[in-house]
C-alpha cells in the first residue's frame, strides 16, 4: 500500500513540475502547405511512423508522426550541420529528407521559364540520341561523353533551384541530370531519382569516374541525385537556398549508390 501511495506521488509530483509521461505519438497522413517547392511520399517500414521535428536543428519531436505512404508537401529543404538533408512539412514541421521518396510534378509551374532545349535528332545514316530505361546500358564513348558531361553540369552551377524543374534557367536535382545528359550525351535518362537509379550499372564509391550519378536514400527508392565530377566532388540542385552547387562527398552527406550510365 505504501509502494503504491509513493509511486502516485512520484506520477503526481511529475505533473506539476510539468514533465508527463510520454505517450506514443499518432500517425497522420499529411499537412497541407501551399506552393510547395516539391512533393515527397514517406518511404518507411510498415506500419512505422517518422518523426517530425520542430525544427531541422536541435528541434523538439511533436506528438504525431508521419504515416508510412503518406503524401506530403514540401515548403522548405534545409541541411543540417551533420550534412543530412530535411524538409519543411509544416509551419514548424520538419522531417528528415532520407525517409522520403520525390513524388513527381502533379501540377503546372507558373514561372515563364523557357523549356529545356531538345536535343537535335541525328540523320538516319548517323547514331540517333539513346532513351535509357531500367537495366540498360549505354554504348556511346566513354571519355568524349564524360568530358561534355562534366563541363556542361560545371556550367549549370550558380542556377535556381525549383522543384519540378527542367531547366535551362532552373532545376530540381533529377532534372538537372536529366537536362545535362540530354543535352551533352544525347541521352534520355528518366525524370525522377525511383526511376533514374534503375538505369546503368552499379559502381563502387572507390571506383568512381567523372559522369557517374551519385544518389542518397535508399538504394531502390533514393530521394537525391548529383553528377560526379571527378576529384570526390559532385554537382547537384541542392536546395531552394543553395540552388546549383558543386559540393565535396562527405562522411556526414555520404551516397547510397552510385550507377554508370556511360560505357
Amino acid at each position: 500500500m505504501k509502494h503504491n501511495f509513493l509511486k502516485m506521488s512520484l506520477a503526481a509530483a511529475l505533473t506539476l513540475t510539468g514533465i508527463a509521461a510520454v505517450s506514443t505519438p499518432k500517425t497522420v497522413a499529411a499537412t497541407k502547405v501551399k506552393n510547395p517547392i516539391k512533393r515527397v511520399q514517406i518511404n518507411y517500414l510498415a506500419g512505422k511512423g517518422v518523426k517530425i521535428w520542430t525544427n531541422y536543428e536541435n528541434g523538439q519531436l511533436v506528438n504525431f508522426e508521419a504515416k508510412n505512404k503518406s503524401k506530403w508537401n514540401v515548403a522548405d529543404i534545409a541541411t543540417d550541420k551533420k550534412g543530412n538533408l530535411w524538409y519543411k512539412v509544416g509551419v514548424n514541421e520538419w522531417i528528415e529528407a532520407r525517409y522520403t521518396t520525390e513524388l513527381p510534378q502533379t501540377q503546372t509551374t507558373t514561372s515563364n521559364k523557357k523549356p529545356a532545349k531538345k536535343p537535335q535528332k541525328s540523320p538516319s545514316n548517323e547514331v540517333s540520341d539513346t532513351t535509357l530505361t531500367a537495366n540498360s546500358t549505354v554504348t556511346t564513348s566513354n571519355s568524349d561523353s564524360q568530358t561534355d558531361v562534366v563541363k556542361l553540369a560545371k556550367s549549370q552551377v550558380g542556377k535556381a533551384y525549383t522543384w519540378g524543374g527542367n531547366g535551362p534557367d532552373s532545376f530540381d536535382c533529377s532534372g538537372l541530370v536529366q537536362y545535362v545528359y540530354s543535352e551533352a550525351a544525347g541521352l534520355n535518362l528518366p525524370r525522377v531519382t525511383t526511376d533514374q537509379v534503375k538505369v546503368g550499372t552499379n559502381v563502387s564509391m572507390d571506383q568512381l569516374q567523372p559522369g557517374d550519378l551519385l544518389f542518397w536514400g535508399s538504394t531502390d527508392a533514393p530521394y537525391h541525385v548529383g553528377i560526379y565530377i571527378g576529384d570526390n566532388q559532385y554537382v547537384n540542385a541542392a536546395d531552394p537556398d543553395q540552388g546549383v552547387i558543386t559540393q565535396t562527398i562527405s562522411s556526414y552527406f555520404y551516397p547510397s549508390v552510385a550507377k554508370r550510365v556511360l560505357d
